[in-house]
């Protein structure tokens, strides 16, 4: 399960990277800030992950 949601969190950042450098390259800057939403989003869920990980041993 944690495993798999790291995986999914790392994909959408990937994904929002990927979105950010075409708005950029394009000139559209409605898709590079999406695309750097949708990073923030997929970091935010990642740090989430750390703090579950963090309190699975406790």
């Amino acid at each position: 399960m944690g495993a798999d949601d790291k995986m999914q969190n790392k994909g959408e950042e990937i994904g929002g990277k990927v979105k950010e450098g075409l708005g950029k390259v394009t000139g559209d800057r409605s898709m590079e800030a999406e695309g750097q939403g949708d990073q923030t989003k997929a970091n935010m869920k990642q740090a989430g992950e750390h703090v579950k990980d963090a309190f699975k041993g406790k």
